[in-house]
């Protein structure tokens, strides 16, 4: 196991690249370039802000706020875990002809996506200057509760990585298991969409955790949940933990699949 992390720490430069190869595929052959990291979440927001706040009026106060930090805090999950998914398979030509950890490839794909999330930030903080919105000093708490989603991303994204190699119908699967996490969410609306007597689900939702931490620091001028949050990060990174000595066994396995 320890070998296996040295391994990974020696190709830190291959990671890197991988980010920054990543990052410049995103949008390569687009007009507007990287300006789409800032356009995107933006147009999700119009849309969303349209049909939920406008046709259906389900809509509070600071509504546009409230929309802005669950649809970006959301996106990057979406983002990461689809983009994990691939992560290995995508790289089946290197992997085939160079030894390299397996692992890197969805590590780096949680990274590339860390960026993306970054430019987010950006919009969001555009909103709550227009809106008016000022966060208090629990703001101090916005760097752990980032800290907190990006271990539990990478938990994910090595796992689902993992078993895409094996399971290829995974990754069309995937995408109808991330849908039912959007809508019982408080991604657009407050609660998410469960039945009263399901509202538990919510409560131990680790995405509705910690979106409602972002905007418990950004909007409401309170605590994050710390609890919940230290639940989050302890489960993740025993996850982690295991997955990486996972991968360190069964490297060869990863190797006859591709």
């Amino acid at each position: 196991m320890r070998e296996y992390i040295n391994e990974i720490l020696k190709r830190k430069d291959l990671l890197i690249y991988l980010v920054k190869s990543g990052l410049k595929a995103e949008h390569r052959n687009s007009y507007l370039g990287y300006f789409w990291w800032l356009l995107d979440p933006l147009l999700n927001v119009a849309v969303y802000y349209f049909l939920v706040g406008i046709i259906l009026g389900r809509g509070g106060e600071n509504f546009a706020v409230f929309l802005v930090i669950g649809l970006i805090g959301w996106r990057w999950m979406n983002t990461t875990v689809n983009t994990s998914a691939r992560a290995i398979v995508k790289h089946s030509s290197i992997i085939n002809q160079v030894y390299l950890p397996k692992s890197i490839f969805p590590l780096a794909a949680s990274s590339t996506q860390v960026v993306n999330f970054v430019f987010g930030l950006v919009v969001i903080a555009i909103f709550l200057i227009i809106f008016g919105v000022m966060p208090g000093w629990q703001v101090v708490y916005l760097p752990l509760i980032i800290l907190v989603q990006l271990v539990f991303l990478l938990a994910i994204s090595l796992f689902v990585a993992y078993i895409c190699v094996f399971v290829r119908d995974i990754d069309n699967i995937l995408s109808h298991v991330l849908r039912v996490f959007f809508y019982a969410s408080p991604i657009i609306w407050e609660g998410g969409r469960l039945p009263a007597e399901y509202s538990w689900l919510v409560a131990i939702n680790p995405v509705a955790i910690i979106l409602d931490s972002y905007r418990a620091v950004l909007m409401y001028q309170t605590n994050p949940q710390f609890g919940g949050l230290l639940v989050i990060a302890l489960s993740s990174a025993v996850v982690i933990a295991i997955l990486l000595y996972f991968y360190s066994r069964n490297e060869h396995k990863i190797i006859k699949a591709l």
